[in-house]
């Protein structure tokens, strides 16, 4: 086989593999259903959403541009680890809609104070910035956030119409 034939065969299987993995659809959430509970890995890059201690869907994500270890201070991009709540939901985000989170609690308040730095704020679940939500699936394939935790347009779609004010979120490493 000559190398233009291995070139050639190399691209058609690699723009077939790709508009598989964009076009093929994920597993919706039910209908109706009351997601009560949030739990995010770090480090495996998902958000589990469970519903009566019974876990409904996990999504892949992304998260900040420097996501290991916690978040310390305003501008690190990192994501921020422990236990909050949903606070604020917006359905006009520059980035879709989005979930907002508590960040920051009264250790991280602490943390920072220690440091002599602000904590930042605005941590959110969001989706991908508006007219950029043709990207889809593949904003996964990198950590492009400043510390939020990104979903495609879709997800947020559904997550946020599951989730109300007040869910707990646990973000582990």
């Amino acid at each position: 086989m000559t190398r233009k034939r291995i070139i050639k065969w190399t691209l058609i299987l690699s723009v077939i593999g790709l508009s598989i993995y964009y076009f093929y659809p994920d597993k919706k959430l039910p209908p109706n259903i009351n997601i009560d509970s949030i739990v995010v890995y770090k480090s495996k890059r998902q958000l589990l959403a469970y519903s009566d201690g019974k876990l409904i869907k996990t999504y892949k994500i992304s998260l900040g541009g420097q996501p290991e270890g916690e978040k310390k201070i305003e501008g690190d991009k990192k994501t921020p680890e422990g236990v909050y709540y949903i606070n604020d939901k917006n359905p006009k985000s520059g980035y879709h809609k989005n979930l907002g989170i508590s960040y920051p609690n009264d250790q991280d308040i602490k943390e920072a104070k220690k440091l002599g730095k602000p904590t930042g704020s605005d941590v959110k679940i969001h989706g991908l910035r508006n007219k950029l939500g043709f990207i889809k699936k593949f904003h996964r394939w990198y950590d492009w956030t400043a510390g939020c935790i990104a979903l495609t347009d879709e997800e947020i779609d559904e997550l946020y119409d599951a989730v109300k004010i007040g869910t707990r979120i646990e973000i582990k490493p």
